[in-house]
């Protein structure tokens, strides 16, 4: 607490730290708008194929023209990627009547051909004005492309966490702020403007890069400014900026119907956010660490002005500082790695049940909030739904952990976000409302267990492999979001799949989390030994300081949400 007691002395909870941690929180909300982005921008309309380049009666209705240029499919709706090879004028005198669209039926006694689409489609642009997929036809064949975009997104948002978590503790928080900022400004900017598909994704690999970094800075930004009284209330605020950002995310896009529009309106206050970044103060807890302990002094004798305790701050000199700080610094020395994760049986197992926890959790989470279309409701409606449930959701699993323990609340929130899953594929695609009921469920209980496992596994891993034990289930969490879309691409052969992969993952990892060890009312393991210890049965006494340790580390692992 060495740092802790320069902070209670220029001013733990003063102006600085209530306006530094507002603005970094703001960015939140267009974080999530970036998550989700292609709900709206992917968007994809009723189409048929157009008709024939060729089509000689100007003074034919449109309807007319559908008619005699598309056949209907099983369900009596307008062939997506087929078209007739020829116009059937004959259909116009059968009072509308026409073939099944299989190939082979007879018409009129004779074998309709049918062709793919080569004279392009046409779009329904009820609920968007335009999206990539009206303007570069990603449909019929080149259909997968639209998870494949969502997928480079999400691989961006791996790379990012990768590079700037190592540049993070290298050069400093406040500059790859900075930095993550301009690349998500530069880089949605051009996105918006992008002429083809791959540049797009290319773009949008950059937005994911920049996501990462933003999240990661801004997190250590927050906490290692504030002391530990007032981060349970901090992390679980700034953890809802998330929540907000999904319903922010519906009203831009309800309102700005056209995808290069709506993606510019995300992308264009990173700009600002890039300009407030150079106010922000470096932690001066990483510049000791650092060995930069002259800039640590004037940040904290900055902060403390700015505070209001300039006084108090002109009293922090170099000897001060390496007398409060001894502590810390000694804690630093050592070096750990991945490795130590597998080293060992208990963390072993702790470790491969986490990643089946983390993985799922993210995979059934975005395979849900990146479909919506699949609901047969009102996309902006749907959206709102799916963010306003996480608030009671998350609500509710901070009660759960506290009267049940995390073990059950982890296991039950899987496993019931699974069983909603799976009763879903038995509900009839026309019950829609019923459908809609039972995936805003699951999506809760994916939030709730989302906020279970941040916790659950800073209170699981050893404080000396902790952060290393963060990253790597937080790249487990990444790896899921980034095979999520694709599964969807398994519909194509078999409908149901999909649907039962997203059900079945949450339900066997609810299982793994049983095998793992419960930690409330527990202390936080220090080394790799308290662990082993614990998974032997020997386990001490929790101390009322170790409460309270155990309650905002909640806070510092819920803000990493966003």
């Amino acid at each position: 607490m060495g740092f802790g007691e320069l902070l209670e002395q220029v001013g733990s909870t003063g102006r600085f730290q209530v306006l530094q941690t507002t603005l970094l929180c703001i960015p939140m909300m267009l974080m999530a708008s970036h998550n989700l982005l292609q709900n709206f921008v992917a968007l994809v309309p009723p189409h048929f194929c157009s008709a024939h380049t060729n089509l000689s009666q100007p003074q034919m209705s449109a309807e007319e023209a559908l008619l005699v240029t598309v056949p209907l499919d099983q369900t009596g709706k307008p062939e997506r990627c087929l078209r007739y090879a020829a116009p059937q004028w004959h259909l116009l005198t059968k009072n509308g009547s026409s073939s099944s669209g299989k190939e082979g039926d007879t018409n009129a006694g004779l074998d309709v051909d049918l062709q793919g689409c080569s004279d392009g489609w046409t779009y329904n642009m009820t609920h968007m004005k335009s999206t990539i997929i009206s303007d570069w036809n990603l449909v019929c064949d080149q259909r997968s492309l639209k998870q494949m975009g969502q997928t480079v997104y999400m691989g961006g948002v791996l790379l990012g966490a990768v590079v700037f978590g190592g540049l993070s503790d290298r050069y400093g928080r406040r500059i790859l702020l900075l930095i993550s900022n301009l690349l998500m400004a530069v880089s949605g900017t051009c996105a918006a403007f992008s002429t083809t598909f791959p540049l797009f994704c290319l773009f949008r690999f950059g937005c994911g890069m920049a996501l990462s970094g933003i999240g990661l800075n801004t997190f250590s930004l927050i906490v290692e400014w504030i002391p530990t009284s007032v981060r349970t209330i901090v992390g679980t605020m700034s953890g809802y900026c998330y929540t907000v950002g999904q319903l922010i995310l519906a009203l831009i896009a309800y309102f700005i119907r056209d995808w290069r529009w709506l993606t510019l309106a995300v992308s264009l206050p990173f700009f600002v956010f890039f300009l407030i970044a150079w106010w922000f103060h470096e932690s001066s807890r990483w510049l000791v660490m650092s060995n930069n302990p002259e800039q640590a002094i004037k940040n904290l004798k900055s902060v403390a002005k700015f505070n209001g305790r300039k006084e108090e701050g002109e009293k922090i000199d170099m000897k001060r500082l390496q007398e409060t700080m001894k502590k810390e610094m000694s804690c630093s020395q050592g070096t750990h790695s991945v490795l130590d994760l597998f080293r060992t049986p208990t963390m072993r197992r702790m470790t491969i049940c986490l990643s089946a926890v983390w993985l799922s959790t993210s995979f059934a989470y975005y395979g849900l909030a990146m479909d919506l279309q699949k609901f047969g409701v009102d996309i902006y409606l749907i959206q709102v739904i799916f963010g306003v449930v996480d608030i009671p959701a998350k609500v509710v699993m901070v009660v759960s952990m506290s009267y049940f323990g995390r073990r059950t609340s982890q296991c039950g929130a899987l496993i019931i976000a699974g069983i909603t899953v799976l009763i879903n594929l038995l509900i009839p695609y026309d019950k829609q409302t019923a459908r809609t009921c039972m995936a805003v469920l699951g999506k809760g209980c994916l939030a709730a267990s989302f906020n279970c496992c941040f916790l659950y596994s800073g209170e699981l891993f050893p404080t000396i492999i902790r952060q290393n034990g963060m990253g790597w289930v937080s790249m487990m969490a990444r790896v899921g979001a980034m095979v999520a879309p694709m599964v969807l691409l398994t519909a194509d052969y078999l409908p149901w799949l999909p649907g039962l992969i997203y059900g079945s993952a949450p339900i066997l990892s609810g299982i793994a989390a049983i095998f793992l060890p419960e930690t409330l009312g527990s202390p936080l393991p220090d080394t790799i030994q308290d662990v082993e210890d614990r998974g032997t049965g020997r386990s001490s006494k929790v101390s009322r300081k170790e409460a309270i340790i155990l309650q905002d580390t909640q806070a510092d692992l819920l803000k990493q949400t966003a």
